[in-house]
């Protein structure tokens, strides 16, 4: 998304007094969490009882969160993200992958609420023109797919660094772009009861039938 350019050196500096916050803030939790290990042991609390610390809401700014989505845009030549504000706040992604797949993204500031996976030719829009984001895709292999994006979300998670989880989702994302072409990391078929390996793995995003993973 284009920013003048008589802007461009407030985002920057603006980006990166943001990024400074969140690094500080993470670092003030793990102070913390030792903090209270500490003393847990020393009063002879178990650590079972010790309360956790809830996670920090960030309310960002929507040039920020503009910018943090242009960025990721450019990182993956194969994939567009085309960014649109229906409500005027909230943040919503339609992403397309190659010739593959689309992706709708609920977005909460810079947090990703929910997403629905659709094949390439399908239709991702309700009839006045706007974004479905409520009905699942018609084949089953894009169903499963949503599910998995679907647990992704809970997997990459780091609340004072939204940018870094939504930038690591995009790279799980990403590696769906050989979906009906990577072969099962463990059977080493293609096909496993007429679906292709619709599992990838969160760290090294090799593709895995939804059986064979486990």
């Amino acid at each position: 998304m284009p920013l003048h350019a008589g802007s461009r050196s407030h985002l920057n500096l603006y980006t990166w007094i943001l990024e400074l916050q969140y690094h500080a803030g993470l670092a003030s939790g793990l102070l913390n969490q030792q903090s209270l290990k500490r003393s847990a042991n020393q009063m002879g609390v178990s650590a079972k009882r010790r309360p956790k610390a809830q996670p920090t809401t960030l309310v960002l700014p929507p040039q920020y969160v503009d910018d943090v989505i242009s960025r990721i845009d450019r990182m993956f030549p194969e994939m567009s993200i085309h960014l649109s504000r229906p409500n005027g706040t909230s943040a919503m992604l339609l992403v397309t992958l190659g010739k593959v797949l689309k992706v709708i993204v609920v977005m909460r500031s810079l947090f990703i609420d929910r997403t629905i996976v659709k094949g390439y030719n399908e239709n991702v829009y309700t009839e006045d023109g706007k974004l479905d984001i409520w009905s699942k895709s018609n084949y089953q292999v894009f169903q499963k797919v949503t599910d998995h994006a679907t647990t992704a979300l809970l997997h990459y998670q780091l609340p004072q660094m939204p940018d870094v989880v939504v930038r690591s989702f995009m790279t799980w994302l990403r590696s769906y772009i050989k979906l009906f072409q990577a072969p099962c990391q463990r059977c080493g078929k293609f096909l496993q009861d007429g679906l292709p390996p619709t599992w990838r793995d969160f760290r090294t995003l090799e593709a895995f039938h939804d059986t064979c993973r486990q």
